[in-house]
């Protein structure tokens, strides 16, 4: 039954993507503007659903449950990095927006480019997405064969991975075809199965233990046996600086990732973005269920191998729901990690042409040229995905996503900031950008891939986001460098190509 269930929910996620087409249909001249971003029309309800799946993606229901299986309370970080997230997309995004659409600019890093005037920064910020994105396409793979595995409904050997391709096939046609439309449509059916499912193993969860505070204390219990005895559902005071450095670093990071930002540029209106940013804490909602369901599966004794415990939630699922609700989660989570996907790829490919190839190797490129080379990059950027989740280990995707959340945050000065004011020196951000990625990524790969790292604060040690250290060196050089820039004022220094006027609607709050 669990199968049967499962296999509806796929195959009425297929019909959706095929049916793209008649989502708000693309005009007879195809441009990229169309493609990557639905020509700008999508409304409150659609822009709602669409940032929900691409910002909450499979892995993060899956991982944010396993980490507080794993790690207790520290868990929880996401819970309140989400939150933080909502107030500066309903700051940040309508004022990208307003801009965007007056310049015709489609990434972040043709904002970059006509702000400051430098291709070099604007190269940066484009491969910088590029690099930090792929991973996390193949993450979502990664996330949907380890969510069926658990749940046993994973073949074993080669017809397993064929139907992981089938899937990701069917997502990808669409996406070819249709562009940004089909994972907005899919998000719809995401949106869906996501909230009747969290609401549906709440329920089910709080029945079986008798309500939170039993279901709290047994968990309590396992985590004071287990093999982490360290780990508590309360929050050690010396892990404050862990938990504030991940969740203000993961919000900032967020914000930045292509895939986001090409998700908020395709809305209608800024106004339609600040309706879907008050409406975004909902999809926080579900995510606190799912973390809870961490703290269920400790309670209920569930076993997961060492190295995985984004098993947990799987192994509770089938283990206290019924089959036909087995199948629904495992559907949703299935369907969720397409979304992301798709609005992923989308972003690579839109930033590899709009700010590498037509800006260095192919300047007097068509709209429809442009477009068939995004469609191209999006199937190759997939295809790359599935050839990386079964050449490699899954740990190698996970690194390589840890990586990427550090190297995306470097771009935070140059975009965010930059999107209030332009008085950090374009090629002081550069310098800035170097030494943060530099850092970054030698503290995270000499700590054998970890995310934290011990800072010295007050004259004792305690443990940070290493992210947010690189962003800290990154920013102190450019608000350092910036005034010797200035000073030099070199005559060679570029002009910004296309000076940036926010319009009236984005300075206005509704």
């Amino acid at each position: 039954m669990s199968t049967v269930t499962f296999l509806a929910v796929l195959g009425g996620t297929s019909l959706l993507a095929v049916a793209a087409r008649w989502f708000r249909p693309a005009p007879e001249l195809p441009t990229l503007e169309s493609w990557a971003l639905a020509d700008r029309q999508f409304g409150t309800p659609t822009t709602w659903f669409l940032l929900g799946g691409t910002i909450y993606t499979a892995y993060t229901f899956a991982a944010v449950p396993g980490l507080v299986y794993g790690s207790g309370a520290l868990g929880f970080f996401a819970l309140p990095y989400t939150v933080i997230m909502c107030p500066l997309a309903f700051v940040l995004f309508p004022r990208l927006w307003a801009v965007a659409r007056e310049h015709g600019y489609v990434t972040a890093a043709d904002f970059v480019r006509g702000h400051y005037g430098s291709p070099a920064l604007a190269l940066v910020v484009a491969a910088t997405g590029v690099l930090a994105t792929m991973p996390y396409i193949a993450l979502q793979l990664v996330g949907i064969r380890a969510v069926l595995s658990a749940g046993g409904l994973y073949p074993q050997g080669a017809l397993g991975d064929l139907a992981l391709v089938a899937v990701f096939a069917v997502l990808a046609v669409a996406t070819y075809r249709h562009g940004l439309r089909a994972p907005a449509v899919i998000s719809l059916m995401k949106g869906a199965a996501i909230f009747c499912s969290a609401l549906a193993v709440s329920l089910l969860v709080l029945d079986r233990f008798g309500g939170p505070g039993p279901m709290f204390d047994s968990a309590e219990r396992a985590l004071s046996s287990g093999a982490t005895s360290q780990a508590s559902l309360t929050l050690d005071p010396s892990q404050f600086p862990v938990y504030v450095t991940l969740a203000l670093g993961s919000a900032l990071a967020l914000l930045m990732y292509p895939h986001v930002l090409t998700a908020a540029f395709a809305a209608s209106s800024p106004d339609t973005l600040r309706r879907a940013a008050i409406a975004l804490p909902a999809w926080t909602a579900v995510l606190g269920v799912f973390a809870m369901l961490g703290v269920a599966a400790l309670a209920a004794g569930i076993q997961t191998p060492s190295v995985s415990a984004e098993d947990a939630v799987p192994l509770l699922v089938k283990d206290l729901m019924p089959a036909a609700l087995t199948g629904l989660v495992f559907g949703a989570l299935v369907v969720g990690a397409l979304v992301p996907a798709a609005i992923m790829s989308i972003a690579v490919a839109t930033s590899f042409v709009r700010n590498i190839y037509v800006e260095y190797l192919h300047p007097t490129a068509t709209p429809k040229h442009q477009t068939r080379i995004a469609q191209m990059v999006s199937l190759s950027a997939k295809i790359g995905a599935v050839v990386f989740v079964f050449g490699l280990r899954d740990q190698d995707a996970i690194n390589l996503q840890l990586l990427g959340g550090v190297w995306i945050l470097q771009t935070f000065p140059a975009v965010a900031i930059g999107a209030f004011t332009r008085r950090l020196h374009h090629q002081a951000l550069l310098a800035g950008w170097t030494a943060g990625m530099a850092a970054g990524t030698l503290l995270v790969v000499n700590s054998g891939f970890s995310s934290l790292m011990p800072v010295g604060v007050g004259g004792q040690g305690v443990q940070a986001y290493t992210a947010v250290v690189a962003l800290v060196l990154n920013l102190a050089i450019a608000v350092t460098l910036t005034p010797l820039f200035n000073r030099l004022g070199r005559s060679c220094d570029p002009k910004p190509s296309a000076p940036v006027r926010v319009p009236p609607e984005a300075e206005t709050t509704r």
